[in-house]
Parts: structure tokens; C-alpha cells; sequence
């Protein structure tokens, strides 16, 4: 912990690149592989590009990375078509999926989970930062973010899949023949994001000091003038 925050955000970033640039290497589909890496190219970008105006915790960015580096895995293999199975029988000669009662190849559901798991906590560090949320709102927001954007990405995959159509729209969207992938994947996430604001609130009530005041306040009408067309008749008069 004691490297300093920019210096660990550099080590993060080159081992990515790393990471990035490995699995690159003659993906299982190279369109379905340029699709995956879109919004991560994005992403990374945003990070980097305003880590000077908003520098995250080491947590925050250990985080990110983890995920980022998971979703590069089923990138490279479509996530569809990732080998976990393969790797686990090879290390105990017997299958996970049987193990753990699985049907189908289920990598893009941990994945799913991992996103409201691993990146709520930032999501969080950003709204107390920078909207200055505090009490219940610090925990709701991320977890309403999470599932918003959640639902989002799952009409991207929508749309993508009816643009671009035949193998490549279906390998993109890799419901698997389960009709219902979109709700379990959405359900996951916001159950990952759920789960990581349920240990923050755990931790931050047992050792932060004003944790029932705060959350007291934050729950308090601060505007007691009603707003809708009550306020847009105060701003007509007010402008006259």
C-alpha cells in the first residue's frame, strides 16, 4: 500500500497491456473478439485519460483490473466457447460443470456476477467524490448504476447481434439457446453489485464513527418547496 496511487495505476496499466496483448493472439474469432473489446478499449481509455482530474483508491483500481482482465479471457475465447471445464479436468481429472451441476458454459454468468461485484466499489468512489453522496445514497446509487447499465449493455448486445446478424451476431450474444440469458445476466450483476455494497455497508457501520448520523441526513427532505410545475412557475416569475 505504500506505492504511491499513479505509480500503481502504471503498474496495473502495463500489466494489462500485457495481458491485453497475450490474449490477442489469434483469438477464437477475431470480429467477435474486436466486438468484446470495444467498450473495454473505451473504458480503458476513460481511466487513464482523467486519472489526473480523479485519481481512485488502490482498491478501486485493483478492482477494475481484475475485471477488465477477466473479460479479455472471454474475449479471446468467445465467452461462449472459454475452456474452464477443459482446464479444471486437466488439473483434477473430473468435470466442474458435473461438480457444480452445470448444463452449459456458464463463464459469461461469473463474468456478469464479477461486474456488479468488482466494479460497484468504484462506481461508489466516484459518486461519494465527485456527486458528494452520502448515508443510504452512497449504497444505492452504485447498485442502481450497476443494474441500469447492466440493462444497457444487454441491448447493446441486442442490437449488435441484429446488425451484424448470422454467426458473428450469435457468438457475440451467446445466450446458448437459453432464452431467458438476458434476465439471468442482468439478475447476476445487480446480485454482484448487491453483495459488494452489502460488505461495504458492513464495514463502514462497524468502524465509521458518524455512520447513523450520516445516514439519518441523507435520508432527510432537504427542499421543502415541492418542484414540478410548482417549480417552473417559481422560475417564470423569478425571470420576469
Amino acid at each position: 500500500m505504500g506505492i504511491p496511487h499513479r505509480k500503481y495505476l502504471l503498474i496495473l496499466s502495463l500489466l494489462f497491456a500485457v495481458w491485453w496483448a497475450l490474449l490477442a493472439i489469434r483469438p477464437w474469432d477475431r470480429h467477435t473478439w474486436l466486438l468484446e473489446n470495444a467498450l473495454a478499449v473505451a473504458a480503458a481509455a476513460l481511466i487513464i485519460g482523467y486519472h489526473r482530474k480523479l485519481l481512485l483508491s488502490r482498491i478501486s483500481y485493483t478492482l477494475i483490473f481484475v475485471f477488465m482482465c477477466l473479460h479479455q479471457v472471454g474475449a479471446h475465447f468467445s465467452y461462449a466457447e472459454v475452456p474452464y471445464d477443459a482446464w479444471f479436468q486437466s488439473l483434477t481429472g473430473r468435470s466442474f460443470n458435473q461438480l457444480v451441476g452445470w448444463e452449459r458454459n456458464n463463464f459469461d454468468r461469473v463474468v456478469h456476477f464479477s461486474y456488479g461485484l468488482l466494479l460497484a466499489y468504484p462506481v461508489r468512489e466516484v459518486f461519494l467524490r465527485v456527486a458528494d453522496v452520502r448515508g443510504f445514497w452512497g449504497y444505492f446509487l452504485p447498485l442502481d448504476l450497476t443494474m441500469s447499465t447492466s440493462m444497457l449493455f444487454e441491448l447493446i448486445e441486442w442490437g449488435a447481434a441484429e446488425l451484424f446478424g448470422g454467426d458473428l451476431g450469435q457468438a457475440y450474444l451467446g445466450t446458448q439457446g437459453d432464452i431467458w440469458d438476458a434476465h439471468k445476466d442482468m439478475a447476476l450483476a445487480s446480485l454482484g453489485a448487491l453483495v459488494a455494497m452489502l460488505v461495504t455497508y458492513a464495514l463502514n457501520r462497524r468502524y465509521q464513527r458518524d455512520f447513523n448520523r450520516e445516514w439519518a441526513e441523507s435520508l432527510r427532505v432537504k427542499g421543502k418547496r415541492p418542484l414540478g410545475e410548482d417549480a417552473l412557475a417559481r422560475l417564470m416569475r423569478d425571470s420576469k
